[in-house]
């Protein structure tokens, strides 16, 4: 019985490399002369010669020095390419298949950096708009209330109306309270110290009638009887108690944005007032004010800007 046997057909390998290296040495080129004219490094064309095709980014660019080699030799393109086809054991379509395998991993590798980079770029974007926003919120946080009244009518004695500045009554009542305190300082001190006093110009030296003369001070038509019992707050109202030491100018508004006093209140006053909360407090000079909210003190100092002070009770 006969058995057929399939021949082994071998096929002689061919470094294209050293069939350009021959080339290159029968035109008496060096491999620096060579890198110059196809614009390559010659560590790559050291490689070509030597058949180190593994170590070149692809079988697509090795078949592509090959090429620009042996067109600048003069030599036959197709058979050097089939030669390095032979060597390396691959084709066109494989050298292709192989070569973008080798690009893709660095374009994977820069796609992940550039995502890596746009993350980090997004947390710093996230945390310095976050740092901002608690900055402001800070700021709002310690900015003194405001109403957003900034001037006022006033009604003169003639029936005329007049506007004045907020600002500007604020600062007569500072200066009136100011006044108020150095008068009191002067009628405390001793008669040597009070300098001169100065005699009424309508009374005679030695006329005594008009300083001995009693005065009957004028009494009320009907004084009305003052309640003494505290006000009581409803739900969602507070109760404010102002006592004054110095004359100072006051404005106080509830939620609604009614205004439920405004005028200049003098020393020794006092009055409690009640209204939605919360409140807003304006004092012109706020030392010579005492705030009580609810039955509970309230220390204006924190709020106090130069003597004015602007504060909202019951928040």
């Amino acid at each position: 019985m006969n058995t057929a046997h399939p021949e082994m057909l071998a096929t002689t390998r061919t470094n294209p490399g050293e069939t350009l290296r021959t080339a290159r040495e029968a035109k008496h080129w060096s491999l620096p002369d060579v890198a110059e004219q196809l614009n390559l490094p010659v560590a790559r064309l050291e490689q070509v010669e030597a058949g180190d095709f593994d170590k070149l980014p692809g079988h697509t660019f090795a078949r592509g020095y090959i090429r620009a080699y042996a067109k600048l030799l003069g030599i036959d393109q197709s058979r050097l390419v089939l030669e390095f086809d032979q060597y390396t054991g691959t084709d066109a379509v494989g050298s292709r298949v192989q070569s973008l395998g080798h690009i893709e991993e660095p374009v994977r590798l820069s796609h992940n950096i550039l995502r890596a980079v746009s993350f980090v770029l997004l947390v710093l974007l996230a945390g310095g708009g976050f740092y901002w926003w608690q900055q402001q919120a800070e700021k709002r946080a310690i900015e003194p209330v405001s109403s957003g009244i900034e001037q006022i009518d006033i009604d003169g004695a003639d029936g005329t109306t007049q506007t004045h500045p907020l600002a500007e009554l604020e600062d007569q009542a500072v200066a009136a309270a100011q006044a108020s305190e150095a008068s009191d300082l002067v009628d405390a001190l001793p008669e040597s110290e009070q300098g001169p006093q100065i005699t009424p110009p309508d009374a005679e030296v030695g006329d005594t009638s008009a300083l001995s003369e009693p005065v009957t001070p004028a009494l009320p038509a009907a004084a009305e009887p003052q309640s003494t019992a505290p006000m009581v707050a409803a739900a969602g109202e507070g109760v404010v108690s102002l006592q004054f030491t110095a004359n100072c100018w006051t404005q106080l508004t509830d939620a609604t944005g009614k205004v439920l006093l405004r005028g200049l209140k003098r020393s020794g006053d006092s009055l409690e007032l009640k209204g939605k909360a919360p409140l807003e407090l304006r004092l012109g000079f706020a030392r010579g004010a005492q705030v009580s909210y609810n039955g509970q003190a309230v220390d204006v100092l924190p709020f106090i800007t130069g003597e004015t002070a602007r504060l909202k009770l019951g928040q």
